[in-house]
C-alpha cells in the first residue's frame, strides 16, 4: 500500500534530525510506526535495527549485524557499552533507530541506565538516536516515570496515533461520502495494516468476513497479541473487554458480569486505560473527583468490533442472512461515527443523567460562550426526520439539569451527511 499522510509526524522527525539527541516514538502495534520510520530514514541515510525477542547476546549480535554495513569499524561488540562506543567513534553524523526497544530492556534491565550514561556523556553532537516501541505502558514506564533512568532524557515523545477517516479513504481510494466506506473504516479503524485486506468492489460484510470470520482469520488472536504487547495478561483482562463489548459500561456492571467485587477491578481497569485499550468517559462538565458516573468504552474500533460483534456472534455468523450481518456492522459503525463526530469538536463529551442521554456536548466552535448540544444519527436523515430528531433533542434538553448552568446553547443534529463535509 502506498505511503500516505503522516505529514505532521514527518515534520517532527525532520526537526529532531536537525537538533539531535534522543527521540522516543511509540504507538500501538500495527499503527504504522515502522513504516513511517523506515520511510523517513531513507531520506537521511539513517541506520535501522528492529530488536528481537531473544537472549541478550543474540540481541546485540542482531543489532550490530543490522548496522554494520553502514558503520566504520572492524570491532565486533560483545556488550551494549561496546556497541555504544562504536557509535561514539563514528566520523560522520548519523541517525539511528532502535525499533521495539522494550524487547531489549525486558531482557537486560541495566540497559536504560547504560544508555542514560551514554546519552549524558558520549552521544556525538548532532547525532539522533530514535527508540521506538509498541507497548504504550512500557514506553511510559521507561521515559515518563520520574524514577526511570531515562526520564527527561528525550527531547520529545512522538505518539503515532491511528490515522483518521479521510486518510483511510485516500489510501484505499474510497469515496468519503459513501456510507459503505465508513462501515469499512469501522471494521479496520485507523490501523494501516488492516487496510491491506480491502479489495475493489468489496462491501463491508465481505471485509468483516475476510478479517474476522473466515477460516483462521487474521484478527482471531489480535486482542491477545495487543494485550501481551502491553503487558496486560490473563483471562481477567479479556473478560473485562468481553463485558464492556457486550454493553457493560459502568464499573458495577462490569464487576457484576464477572461475578467479583468492583474494588477487585480497579488495578486492571487502570492498566487497560494506561494501555489505551479502554477509554474512561465522564458526563460533560464533570471530573473524576466530582462524580462517580464513570463509564468505560473500548477505544479502538477494531478491538470494539472484536468484542461487540465477532466474539458474541462467531459461532452463529454463517447462519445469518446478509441483512442480519449488515445490521450488526451498521450498529457497530454507529458507535464509531459518534466518536468521529465528537472528535470534530474540541472538548466534546457525552452527557447522561437518570433517563437522559446526550450524544455530544461541547463548547460551540462558532461562539465559545455558547454550548453545542447535538444528537448523532448514523444514517442520512430526510428533512422531516431531521426535524423530528431535533424536537426529541429539544425535549431531552428541556428536562436536563445541564440546561440551568448553560442558558446559552445551540441544538443540532449530526447525521451521515457530515462525511461529505
Amino acid at each position: 500500500m502506498e505511503f500516505v499522510n503522516r505529514d505532521p509526524e514527518l515534520r517532527e522527525l525532520d526537526a529532531a534530525a536537525k537538533r539531535g539527541g534522543l527521540l522516543v516514538v511509540f504507538g500501538r502495534r500495527r499503527v504504522g510506526k515502522t513504516r513511517l520510520l523506515r520511510q523517513w530514514l531513507q531520506t537521511c541515510d539513517g541506520l535501522y535495527s528492529q530488536a528481537i525477542e531473544a537472549q541478550r547476546d543474540l540481541q546485540i549480535q542482531q543489532v550490530f549485524a543490522d548496522l554494520q554495513p553502514q558503520l566504520e569499524t572492524k570491532l565486533v561488540p560483545k556488550t551494549w557499552p561496546e556497541l555504544l562506543e562504536i557509535l561514539t567513534l563514528q566520523k560522520r553524523r548519523w541517525v539511528l533507530c532502535l525499533d521495539e526497544f522494550p524487547y531489549l530492556t525486558a531482557v537486560d534491565a541495566s540497559l536504560p541506565s547504560r544508555l542514560q550514561k551514554w546519552l549524558d556523556h558520549s552521544l556525538p553532537r548532532g547525532c539522533l538516536l530514535i527508540v521506538a516501541g509498541s507497548s504504550t505502558r512500557m514506553m511510559n514506564d521507561l521515559f515518563l516515570h520520574r524514577a526511570a533512568p531515562l526520564y527527561g532524557r528525550a527531547r520529545k515523545l512522538l505518539h503515532v496515533q491511528p490515522m483518521d477517516y479521510p486518510a483511510f479513504c485516500e489510501a484505499c481510494d474510497l469515496r468519503p461520502d459513501a456510507s459503505d466506506s465508513f462501515e469499512k473504516f469501522a471494521c479496520v479503524g485507523g490501523i494501516p495494516k488492516y487496510w491491506e485486506f480491502i479489495e475493489t468492489g468489496q462491501d463491508a460484510v465481505a471485509l468483516a468476513e475476510a478479517l474476522y470470520f473466515d477460516y483462521a482469520p487474521y484478527m482471531e488472536q489480535e486482542p491477545q497479541r495487543l494485550l501481551r504487547d502491553e503487558g496486560v495478561s490473563g483471562l481477567n483482562a479479556v473478560a473485562v473487554l468481553e463485558a464492556v463489548g457486550r454493553g457493560a459500561e459502568r464499573p458495577s456492571e462490569i464487576a457484576g458480569r464477572l461475578g467479583t467485587a468492583q474494588t477487585n477491578l480497579s488495578r486492571l481497569l487502570q492498566q487497560l486505560l494506561d494501555a489505551s485499550v479502554l477509554t474512561r468517559e465522564l458526563p460533560f462538565g464533570e471530573s473524576v473527583r466530582s462524580t462517580k458516573k464513570t463509564r468505560y468504552r473500548i477505544q479502538d474500533p477494531t478491538m470494539r468490533f472484536w468484542f461487540r460483534v465477532y466474539s458474541p456472534h462467531q459461532s452463529r455468523w454463517r447462519t445469518y442472512a446478509a441483512m442480519e450481518k449488515h445490521k450488526l456492522i451498521h450498529d457497530h459503525a454507529a458507535t464509531v461515527f459518534e466518536d468521529v463526530c465528537r472528535a470534530r469538536f474540541p472538548g466534546a463529551q457525552r452527557y447522561w443523567e437518570s433517563d437522559i442521554e446526550l450524544d455530544l456536548v461541547a463548547p460551540d466552535p462558532d461562539d465559545r460562550r455558547r454550548l453545542l448540544v447535538a444528537e448523532v444519527k448514523w444514517r442520512r436523515l430526510t428533512v422531516a426526520e431531521r426535524k423530528n430528531v431535533l424536537r426529541q433533542l429539544e425535549s431531552k434538553w428541556s428536562r436536563c439539569s445541564l440546561q440551568a448552568r448553560h442558558p446559552n446553547f445551540r441544538l443540532d443534529v449530526l447525521d451521515a451527511h457530515v462525511l461529505g463535509g
